[in-house]
């Protein structure tokens, strides 16, 4: 039996338990009880309730189908003369064979029309470095023809090879039309291309007559349109006013042509050219030749730096 004093602390707790509430039954109706208002809920991206916000609409960034050009009236051009003058200015105490004259031609133009490219052999060439490959068929009367003519690496598979390997001894780069079929196949593009010594029809370097090809590329040089702007060397720095002049006339022909020769669909026109050095900034050019300062010659600029 249980003792006595665990009766009474069984008791005890039972004294000390929350008494349950009486439930009472309202007497009130349902539709007399006064209506809680729910709180209306609000999307950020505006799809949900009435009270949302807006989504706002994501402004477009502007395209141009041209290339931008710029009202040069209020720029200050200066002659080719003066151009020199100060670019010689800023290259004083470097080697004037090793700093080369720039031309940069800034066209008016679509950006997804077609662009110029082409070769061009200059009055007054100035780069002697020209070392050309030649693929044509292995030990073949070709081959040892181009080997007379100068050419420094020629043949087919084994050229293949070594352009494969980055062994790439040429920076010119012909092919004759009898292995045209094998350089397709060689699929060697990707290597030759961004170098720009992949060799088409468009630029004449796929031929069958090596000796005038040759002949041309030795002191030749090519220039493509990139951007709306063609970029090209156009003399050493120890030029004269008279040989720099002649090379920019030649080149500016050439464009010209070229811009010419483009379908009227997609319309090209010259806007600007921008005479620059390796280490000199550039300066616009217009058109002129004699310099400005009646105290300097033209003689001036003909003595070594």
């Amino acid at each position: 039996m249980a003792s006595t004093n665990q009766f009474l602390a069984s008791m005890a707790r039972l004294s000390l338990a929350t008494p349950a509430r009486p439930t009472t039954v309202s007497a009130i109706p349902k539709f007399l009880l006064p209506s809680v208002a729910t709180p209306s809920v609000r999307y950020a991206s505006g799809s949900g309730g009435s009270g949302g916000m807006k989504k706002r609409p994501v402004k477009k960034k502007k395209t141009y189908k041209l290339f931008r050009s710029y009202d040069l009236s209020p720029m200050e051009q200066v002659s080719l003369c003066d151009a020199m003058r100060y670019i010689r200015a800023f290259e004083v105490g470097h080697t004037p064979s090793v700093i080369k004259y720039e031309v940069a031609v800034k066209l008016k133009t679509q950006k997804n029309g077609p662009v110029i490219r082409n070769r061009i052999r200059l009055p007054f060439p100035f780069k002697t470095d020209t070392r050309i490959g030649v693929i044509c068929p292995e030990d073949s009367p070709l081959a040892l023809e181009a080997q007379q003519l100068g050419a420094v690496a020629v043949g087919e598979e084994s050229l293949f090879e070594s352009i494969r390997q980055g062994k790439i001894p040429f920076n010119k780069l012909i092919c004759h039309t009898d292995s045209e079929a094998a350089l397709k196949k060689a699929n060697i593009g990707k290597m030759l291309g961004p170098k720009g010594l992949m060799p088409s029809a468009k630029t004449k370097t796929i031929t069958s007559d090596f000796k005038a090809t040759i002949h041309e590329l030795i002191g030749a040089d090519e220039y493509r349109e990139r951007n709306g702007v063609v970029r090209m060397a156009i003399g050493q720095l120890g030029f004269t006013p008279k040989m720099l002049s002649d090379n920019v006339k030649t080149f500016m022909e050439h464009v010209k042509r070229d811009v010419n020769s483009i379908d009227d669909n997609f319309p090209k026109s010259l806007d600007e050219v921008v005479l620059s050095s390796t280490n000199g900034p550039g300066f616009s050019l217009n058109g002129k030749f004699s310099p400005t300062d009646p105290k300097i010659t033209v003689e001036d600029l003909h003595s070594i730096m």
